[in-house]
């Protein structure tokens, strides 16, 4: 089965996508509900594909990894760029990847697709953040217009007509300069091309935007444990009364100031005592949330 075929199927076969399910929100919300597969049926799955191209089995492996994409995606918000769009292109990493997963080689899925997903959100980030980011003020486009005007036969503005430029259209310094370096950017593919002298050519986005350190799976399954930690004390906390929740809060909680029980007890009008009791049973309550 071909990418094309596959990603085509998996449509067809509901994969949720962002714009299909009306929200950011909602399509977030909805693959948090794909619970995470473990080793032996990512195995049993992947090998139903690889053996018998069963779309089926492709298909649960997409779902159960979607949240990590999520997961990815949220990395590079500082971009500017949609999470909507970035999620839709780190999901096409996630199927070529998936496509190319060999169950044999001994590592998790989520360890093998991340490669392939953070390429797709690169490529994306490349094509489109110097478009995005060029002139995104009223100011800015003007200056961008001028700019692009005076570099039709002026070099690199030397200091005396940068401070002309920015006294000229009202605006700072650092703006003229900045717009200044995206003008004189250039587009670049994100991994070098093949003809290229290794020992002069400048390295790609490919050798430099990757992440080191923590394994890929070991930080999906931290944060997704995070994650399920932090709904688990949204409910213990939901289901404590009006005063309990309070306690436990500003006892808990509130790490810049956190507050004594005899504090607690001059304002509820009770002993310092009455306070620890309604804090151990609010805590046992909670903890039983976990434990369970």
């Amino acid at each position: 089965m071909s990418q094309n075929s596959m990603s085509t199927a998996l449509v067809a076969n509901n994969l949720p996508i962002p714009s299909a399910l009306g929200s950011l929100e909602a399509y977030i919300g909805a693959v948090h509900q794909v619970p995470v597969l473990s080793v032996e049926d990512e195995q049993r799955l992947a090998r139903r594909l690889r053996d018998e191209d069963d779309l089926g089995a492709a298909q649960e492996l997409v779902l159960s990894h979607l949240r990590f994409v999520v997961h990815v995606a949220r990395g590079y918000s500082g971009y500017g760029l949609p999470l909507g769009d970035l999620i839709q292109e780190g999901n096409i990493g996630l199927m070529k990847a998936i496509k190319r997963f060999d169950p044999n080689v001994g590592v998790r899925l989520v360890s093998f697709a991340v490669h392939w997903i953070r390429a797709e959100m690169h490529e994306f980030i490349l094509k489109n953040w110097r478009i995005v980011k060029v002139a995104t003020t009223k100011a800015q486009r003007k200056l961008f217009f001028n700019l692009r005007k005076s570099k039709t036969r002026l070099g690199w503005l030397n200091a005396e007509e940068v401070r002309a430029v920015a006294a000229d259209l009202n605006v700072s310094e650092r703006e003229v300069l900045e717009m200044e370096s995206r003008l004189s950017g250039r587009d670049i593919g994100f991994d070098a091309p093949a003809d290229e002298d290794d020992d002069h050519a400048p390295p790609s986005p490919a050798a430099y935007l990757m992440a080191e350190g923590e394994d890929p799976s070991q930080a999906y399954e931290r944060a997704d444990g995070e994650d399920h930690q932090l709904a688990l004390l949204r409910e213990g906390m939901a289901r404590l009364d009006a005063r309990s929740r309070d306690i436990i809060k500003r006892r808990w909680l509130d790490a810049d100031s956190k507050i004594t029980l005899q504090e607690l007890a001059d304002e509820y009008g009770v002993s310092a005592e009455r306070i620890r009791q309604v804090e151990a049973n609010a805590l046992k309550k909670m903890k039983a949330l976990f434990a369970a």
